[in-house]
């Protein structure tokens, strides 16, 4: 992917593959992505469940559990290869240079463990030295910097909100000023008001540490608020990458034009309409591009040839045939 102008790479993801087993077969959750994030960028992935945006994150931080595996690819971040580091390196990388503010708060939070222990547990794991006086003094500084008041150090989780715990997550994450942070649909069980107070402390956050953010989701309407890049997943595959503003102005995969136009929208009225069809089996899936039995713009081509993600102008990367044919329609008439 070609580099906007002044930005730093961050992560290098390079042909990213990952298998899980079956008894049918493999299927390939995670297939041959190629990705780059910049230093201080808000990305937002965004695709329909199963499309392989949770299954890449948890990939980057090692968390693939059997019968998954990672198959292949370079996650290049610095001098690492995030996808080759042992054990030790893998539990030093985390939360240091890579952190993650999890979906479900309370299925991270140990219920019987005070959430100011709990931070400064977490915190000697990974190699933070200091007394307890020093500990509990850089626990309350993070719940400071995420709105929550000191007192919160001395709870247990099931006596916080919903919105209480998400940040007293993103409080642990951030602990140890991680340059990626990588934020799985942080707010799908918030109410929307609260949903935006932790987004917008989520960018506060991002500016003051001067941190990449990769935000994934399914919430077009989040991701335009929020992020500054928006990758379209499809398949396990990347179908479409670009700026917000590129994204929702102007999409050019169809996959894409459906996602957008099932947004609701106040300044129009119309007959609301979903993505035609259903997900595809990665146990088996269809020849040529994965989205064409979908796809209302498909044509016979669709269904022999394969894409591939490539720039079809400055900054803005598609897989789709139609634009090869759009191209070739040019360049015959010019």
């Amino acid at each position: 992917m070609s580099e906007p102008q002044n930005r730093e790479k961050l992560l290098d993801i390079r042909g990213l593959e990952v298998h899980f087993e079956t008894r049918r077969g493999i299927a390939r959750a995670v297939n041959d992505v190629d990705l780059i994030l910049y230093r201080g960028e808000r990305f937002g992935l965004v695709g329909e469940s199963g499309s392989g945006k949770t299954t890449m994150v948890l990939a980057l931080l090692r968390m693939i559990k059997t019968p998954g595996y990672i198959a292949g690819g370079q996650a290049l971040m610095d001098d690492l290869d995030l996808l080759q580091l042992d054990p030790e390196q893998v539990r030093q990388m985390r939360l240091s240079r890579v952190a993650m503010v999890p979906q479900g708060a309370m299925n991270s939070l140990n219920p019987v463990v005070r959430i100011g222990k709990q931070m400064i547990l977490t915190m000697r794991e990974h190699g933070v030295d200091g007394d307890k006086e020093a500990l509990q003094k850089r626990v309350t500084e993070l719940l400071e910097i995420v709105g929550l008041k000191p007192e919160v150090a001395g709870l247990y989780p099931h006596e916080l909100s919903g919105g209480m715990k998400q940040r007293a997550c993103i409080a642990i994450a951030v602990s140890l000023s991680p340059q990626l942070i990588l934020a799985d649909e942080p707010t799908s069980a918030l109410d929307v008001v609260v949903q935006r107070q932790v987004m917008q402390m989520l960018r506060d956050l991002q500016q003051r540490l001067d941190a990449t953010v990769l935000l994934v989701g399914h919430d077009m309407g989040l991701m335009a608020q929020f992020a500054e890049r928006v990758g379209i997943m499809y398949g396990g595959k990347l179908v479409e990458v670009g700026t917000v503003a590129d994204i929702f102005r102007n999409p050019v995969h169809p996959y894409t034009q459906l996602l957008i136009s099932s947004i609701p929208s106040f300044n129009t009225k119309g007959e609301f309409r979903g993505i035609p069809g259903i997900g595809l089996s990665l146990l088996n899936p269809p020849t040529g591009c994965l989205f064409h039995p979908r796809c209302p713009q498909a044509t016979e081509a669709c269904a022999r040839r394969e894409p591939q993600l490539r720039e079809v102008e400055p900054g803005r990367h598609a897989s789709c045939l139609l634009l090869d044919g759009k191209e070739e329609d040019h360049a015959s008439t010019a």
